[in-house]
């Protein structure tokens, strides 16, 4: 019997004409979690989900999935996703060119807040 592990995916989707300005679209990071024997086979569930997802909301599921296999059991403070990336940036252009561009919808898409 394959053993199983828990692996995070992160799936990009687009969503047309819904970004804050007129004509931009809006594009959403999900990052689920999977039990699977493997990584290509927690990739393959996450994008099944994200094809019904996108399909109640009326976006499109974009070409690319990550998978991250957590060291821990999900729990209080474990680790759910890491991506490391090579950069000469210093940090603080580093933190304007990946995550706060002034594009984030910072409470969520689709929140109570927004």
């Amino acid at each position: 019997m394959t053993q199983e592990h828990w692996y995070a995916v992160r799936t990009l989707v687009r969503f047309a004409n819904a970004g804050h300005a007129d004509g931009q679209d809006a594009f959403e990071e999900r990052i689920t979690l999977w039990r699977a024997a493997s990584s290509e086979e927690a990739i393959l569930m996450s994008e099944g989900s994200a094809a019904e997802y996108v399909k109640v909301i009326d976006g499109q599921v974009l070409d690319l999935s990550q998978s991250y296999q957590l060291f821990d059991e999900p729990g209080h403070g474990a680790e759910v996703f890491s991506l490391v990336r090579s950069s000469s940036r210093t940090p603080e252009k580093y933190i304007d060119s990946f995550f706060d561009t002034g594009d984030e919808h910072q409470t969520g898409l689709f929140s109570k807040d927004s």
